[in-house]
């Protein structure tokens, strides 16, 4: 039973103990206060959990902080950390190696610091990463000579926020080292890169001028030869002057070898790559060489092959030749074999020899220039050890792999390795040269010689004057204008040595020559320059070129052909006025005022007169039916085309023969300016003398259509020379399709259109698709 409240006792004083326990009674809990007590445990017991994990966590951190440091500490990069105003907050020991600093300095700006480094710039970089955020790298050297890759970086917080920078430097020395030595070789190969330059160049220069000199008076010798020929009539007199020939030929023989050398280094042999059978090649190379084997009482044996290969068959044939020409010196006694042998993908052509055999020291060098073996008194016989390497220049250019084993007393066997051709050869009716083209009737002629060498001047002289000719000479370009202009003489021709005295060559002469009489005379330039320079001059130049020594009868005979083609051209247009009413007038459209201008130029100096147009809406507005005498009209021009403004023409009834031109090689616009009414379709960039011929046989075209049909029965017949496969792939090649396409619908793989349509561009002579739409437009195909 619970005690009553003694009389007299107030309610307050028992409120006021409320919640303690007299000694021997219990008194309960409320039941709110109890609720409240333990979640207070609960809350004291997530607490200390959580101080524990910190008390924890932080001790993690100091020792990360504490592997940090060490690490900082241990490593050799030298390390500054900067807050936002550019104070030290921390820095690794190697940065003494840099800077003057002591853990003291922490909290000082980094401006007080002194550099051991040439790095004057580093405060200054180092505010502009904290304005721009952007990574800065600096090479510094320090005052020992040690070099440092410096990076100034932003050093931002867990939270992304920058808080400063981070400067580190890393030992590059070793580095640096490195690349100077790297320096010093280059340095070393470029010096040793541009004494073999100037020693090629000495060499080129030196073959050049020898080439040069040797050739003048090898040039008198056969001229005196080729005289002799015409005045000596006893049988010991012509034997002698037989001897003299060969031993000239001989000579020049090497000279021309010494020309192919340097024709290949100018890049002016290219490849015209074909598949054919090797077997023609082959029995080829059996009739060229079996006397000379028999002479020198050898076995020469030629093992036939019918396989098919692609290559240039010219060059190819000259690099066997050269190799059996090889074999056929070094071997004293027993055989030499030409065989072929198939190996993986492909080819061999071999050439076998009992011969003197090679070292294994020397079988790279028997490909450089004049390098030969056991030829110490350098017999002439020998040649001049320039023929492995014309090989392995054409090999480079061909593409084909050039070979060499041999034994020393045993022997040698050298390989070209080349790619197989397709199961389809293309024929090639003229394997090696074009035939020769009909000799026309001897034309005497005016002849302007120009040389300066007074005895090879006054031989040709004798020689032309005795064919015929009427003579003229001068020394030098200079004195040929003079002589020209004083004189009135109008050559035929003109014969000119490309190395001329007083600062103006052939070449030049004859641009000059031609500008002061109007027209475009035939020139045939004498050099025995063989530089790459001037071999490139020449072959672009509108000339003839003959090297000396030239024979009488190959020189006569060039000037014939020469005088031929230029007979056959019509004659130059009378008249240089550019009124439109003038019949004569050229005109010109094309967008491209510098092409106008150029073109007009062009024909200015061919004695033709041009009216010039920047649209074919211009060109309408100017041109009245039955004026000019031929439309140079470009293919693409601004609204109206050129093959609108041909139709156009044509629904006008107006008869003036058109030549389009165009920068683009499309054969469909080929034909579609064909069937619009144009005569013609050349392409750009446009050679001088193609565009005056193809203007002149326009013209000639317009003024006589007889001559129409004389192209048309051409051109059919020369359309007889195609196989019906290839008449098939050039309709198709005409249609525009391409040779992948063509070759899915025939059934055969694409090499063999390639091929074909290589066989048909050599059968028409035709140098471009356009050029074959012209041909099979004017025989009526797909008309």
């Amino acid at each position: 039973m619970r005690d009553e409240p003694k009389h007299g006792a107030t309610t307050g004083v028992a409120s006021g103990i409320s919640g303690m326990s007299a000694p021997g009674v219990e008194i309960p809990d409320p039941p709110g206060d109890a609720a409240h007590i333990r979640d207070l445990e609960q809350q004291l017991t997530l607490a200390r959990r959580e101080l524990a994990d910190a008390i924890h966590m932080l001790e993690q951190q100091r020792s990360i902080c504490s592997d940090v440091r060490n690490i900082l500490h241990s490593t050799d990069v030298a390390t500054l950390f900067l807050d936002l105003d550019l104070k030290i907050r921390y820095f690794t020991p190697a940065t003494r190696a840099l800077f003057n600093i002591i853990p003291g300095d922490i909290g000082r700006p980094l401006a007080d610091l002194a550099s051991l480094a040439a790095d004057g710039a580093l405060s200054d970089e180092a505010r502009a990463v904290l304005a721009s955020l952007a990574p800065i790298e600096r090479e510094v050297r320090a005052g020992d000579g040690t070099w440092f890759l410096r990076r100034i970086l932003p050093y931002r917080a867990d939270d992304n926020a920058v808080g400063g920078v981070v400067i580190t430097f890393t030992d590059i020395s070793d580095r640096k080292e490195i690349e100077k030595s790297l320096e010093v070789i280059a340095l070393a190969l470029e010096d040793a890169r541009k004494q073999a330059e100037r020693a090629n160049f000495a060499k080129s220069r030196f073959l050049a001028a020898a080439s040069h000199d040797l050739r003048q008076p090898l040039q008198s010798l056969t001229l005196i030869q080729g005289l002799l020929t015409k005045h000596v009539e006893s049988d010991r007199g012509r034997q002698l002057v037989e001897r003299l020939e060969q031993t000239l030929g001989s000579i020049t023989g090497m000279m021309n070898t010494l020309l192919d050398i340097n024709q290949i280094e100018a890049g002016m042999v290219e490849a015209r790559m074909a598949g054919f059978p090797v077997r023609d090649l082959l029995m080829r190379m059996k009739d060229e060489f079996g006397f000379v084997a028999q002479a020198q009482k050898l076995d020469l044996r030629v093992v036939l092959s019918s396989q098919v290969i692609y290559s240039d068959p010219r060059l190819l044939e000259q690099m066997i030749r050269n190799l059996i020409s090889n074999a056929l010196k070094y071997t004293r006694r027993g055989k030499v074999l030409l065989g072929c042998r198939r190996h993986e993908g492909g080819l061999s052509i071999e050439v076998w020899d009992t011969g003197i055999g090679i070292e294994q020291d020397q079988l790279q060098a028997i490909f450089h220039e004049y390098h030969q073996i056991d030829n110490d008194a350098r017999e002439r016989s020998r040649g001049m050890g320039l023929g492995l390497a014309i090989v392995q220049r054409l090999g480079d250019l061909l593409g084909h792999r050039i070979g060499v084993r041999s034994r020393s007393g045993r022997g040698s066997v050298f390989s070209i390795k080349l790619e197989l051709g397709p199961a389809e050869p293309v024929a090639i009716d003229a394997p090696v040269e074009p035939p020769a083209p009909a000799v026309p009737a001897f034309r005497r002629a005016q002849v302007l010689v120009v040389e300066d060498d007074p005895e090879v001047s006054e031989l040709l002289d004798l020689n032309l004057a005795g064919e015929g000719h009427r003579v003229i000479t001068a020394r030098d370009g200079a004195a040929a204008l003079a002589l020209v202009a004083r004189t009135g003489f109008k050559p035929d021709i003109v014969l000119a040595d490309y190395n001329l005295p007083n600062g103006m060559d052939g070449l030049a002469l004859v641009h000059q020559l031609r500008g002061l009489l109007g027209l475009s005379l035939p020139v045939i330039i004498l050099t025995g320059d063989i530089s790459s320079q001037t071999l490139r001059l020449i072959a672009d130049g509108d000339a003839a070129q003959l090297n000396k020594p030239v024979s009488t009868t190959d020189l006569s005979a060039t000037i014939q052909h020469k005088l031929e083609m230029a007979r056959q051209v019509p004659e130059k247009i009378s008249g240089s006025s550019a009124n439109p009413a003038d019949g004569n007038v050229i005109y010109i459209v094309d967008d491209d005022a510098s092409i106008r201008e150029n073109l007009a130029a062009v024909l200015a100096e061919a004695g033709m007169a041009a009216s010039t147009f920047a649209t074919c809406e211009a060109f309408l507005a100017g041109y009245r039916l039955g004026t000019g005498a031929c439309l140079l009209l470009d293919a693409h021009l601004p609204d109206m085309s050129g093959i609108e403004l041909l139709r156009h023409l044509h629904r006008q009834g107006s008869a003036i023969p058109t030549i389009m031109i165009t920068g683009h090689s499309d054969v469909a616009i080929a034909v579609e300016a064909m069937k619009a009414g144009a005569v013609d379709f050349i392409e750009k960039p446009i050679n001088a003398a193609d565009l005056i011929s193809a203007l002149r046989q326009a013209i000639a075209i317009g003024r006589e259509t007889s001559q129409m049909r004389g192209g048309r029965e051409t051109a059919l017949h020369t359309l007889t020379l195609l196989t019906s496969r290839q008449r098939e792939i050039m309709d198709l090649v005409l249609a525009g399709h391409p040779s992948k396409n063509i070759a899915a619908d025939l059934g055969i793989s694409q090499r063999t259109v390639e091929n074909h349509r290589a066989a048909i561009m050599e059968k028409t002579s035709s140098k471009s698709l356009p050029a074959l739409a012209r041909l099979a437009f004017a025989a009526g195909v797909g008309s």
